[in-house]
């Protein structure tokens, strides 16, 4: 079994609800556990990250970036990055904001650049926006065309249920793709396959 853990900061609970959703897709693939984490109390505990073969990172964004406790988590990890302890696990992201840009894009482009700076493998998000087939757009795949990450939008004040159908059935998707890619690059080089040497 290839283990994930979805490291997330939620402060109104819109965060969480969509993490749940990536959650959701990520355990309808057979080979994979999945565990919801919160950011600020794996800080704590940094190490634990060993445990997992994958990361899917959330966090809302706030004045174009990351929650200060998300942040916090990643400085966390600062003794991990120095060992290049995480070197060659997989990763992603996601992001939710009151407004359909709110340039959610600068958050998933932090969470890339911590991603490469441990030596994770980034997964990005090849879901075809549906609007582009007819799909009414609140109810389409990817209607916020993000190809870097998950972005989601909820409204300012909003419920923490309160997204469109589209979203969520965009998150159940992201996570069950992620999950897909971990097999995918988990699967053993058949015996006798020759190793790359250096030129």
């Amino acid at each position: 079994m290839k283990k994930i853990a979805i490291v997330y900061h939620s402060a109104h609970g819109h965060t969480e609800f969509i993490a749940r959703h990536v959650c959701q897709g990520a355990r309808s693939v057979t080979g994979v556990e999945v565990a919801l984490v919160r950011a600020e109390t794996i800080a704590g505990t940094p190490d634990d990250l060993l445990a997992y073969d994958g990361f899917i990172l959330g966090s809302p964004t706030y004045l174009g970036g990351v929650s200060a406790p998300f942040k916090g988590f990643m400085d966390a990890t600062g003794r991990l990055w120095r060992t290049q302890r995480l070197k060659g696990r997989l990763a992603a992201g996601f992001t939710v904001s009151s407004l359909p840009s709110g340039d959610k894009q600068s958050t998933l482009f932090s969470m890339f650049v911590f991603s490469m700076q441990h030596g994770l493998l980034w997964v990005g998000n090849p879901i075809l926006p549906e609007q582009h087939g007819g799909v009414p757009y609140d109810e389409a795949a990817n209607r916020l065309g993000s190809w870097s990450g998950l972005m989601a939008q909820a409204g300012h004040s909003a419920p923490a249920d309160a997204f469109v159908p589209g979203d969520l059935k965009t998150a159940r998707m992201f996570g069950r793709h992620f999950a897909e890619s971990l097999l995918r690059v988990s699967v053993a080089a058949p015996a006798g396959t020759p190793v790359a040497t250096p030129i």
